[in-house]
């Protein structure tokens, strides 16, 4: 069985070319993950709000493949206001019957194991989805000591085109050592591989999406092994 430790479904936005090579790279032996996409090509409200349309058509498909979890993994979705992540958490498990997680939760589980409090937030998003995130960060008691989106377009991989060296580049922009960790969000860019650089250089921990939704799903699996070069939250 190739996912004889754990296999988890993935609800992941069509637009999302970066997420599933760093899951590859982060996966312990015999867990599998498997996608399903819904439509999202930008981070407009009106996006952001569509990809839930057909939530419990794409959770019943991941269903039918025998997984163990689902998760709901698009940060601005599920950070879009405080209580929306409940909400389709709800709903996947309603029509599967499954046990299911989102990437919000992910994150702020995150914080916790690291015993972050505040944080500084670097985003590719628009200032309204930045907005959003805050004002949902900041409703769990997680203080935001700066953020700043870049507004990278999501269509024609706009998001995949961006370096991960400029990724780094952009969060050192934001350097402040009073920062409990710092939160690379989003999980459509490639930020996988600057999260040891920047907690190196910068002696803090380092929060990505993707690593935090692996890292979250894992464990909600029962598979508590470190995974080794990804940051400290692996070690959490």
């Amino acid at each position: 069985m190739y996912s004889w430790r754990a296999r988890i479904g993935m609800l992941l936005p069509s637009s999302n070319a970066a997420c599933e090579p760093q899951i590859q790279k982060m996966l312990p032996d015999g867990v599998t993950f498997h996608t399903t996409r819904l439509r999202l090509l930008d981070s407009s409200e009106e996006s952001v709000r569509g990809m839930t349309e057909r939530l419990e058509e794409g959770a019943s498909l991941l269903a039918d493949a025998g997984v163990d979890l689902i998760v709901f993994h698009c940060t601005a979705v599920t950070m879009y206001r405080p209580g929306m992540d409940d909400e389709i958490i709800a709903r996947i498990t309603k029509a599967t019957g499954k046990p299911a997680t989102a990437t919000s939760k992910a994150v702020l589980e995150a914080f916790k194991a690291l015993g972050v409090r505040r944080v500084v937030l670097t985003t590719p998003y628009n200032q309204s989805t930045n907005d959003r995130e805050v004002a949902f960060l900041e409703s769990h008691q997680i203080k935001v000591l700066s953020e700043r989106g870049y507004d990278v377009p999501s269509k024609d991989g706009g998001m995949m085109k961006v370096d991960p060296g400029d990724w780094y580049r952009r969060v050192s922009a934001q350097k402040d050592d009073t920062t409990d960790a710092y939160f690379v969000s989003c999980t459509a860019i490639r930020s996988a591989e600057v999260i040891e650089p920047i907690e190196r250089d910068f002696g803090k921990p380092v929060v990505t999406s993707n690593q935090a939704m692996v890292w979250h799903a894992l464990r909600k699996t029962g598979v508590k092994e470190p995974v080794a070069g990804y940051g400290r939250l692996f070690a959490a």
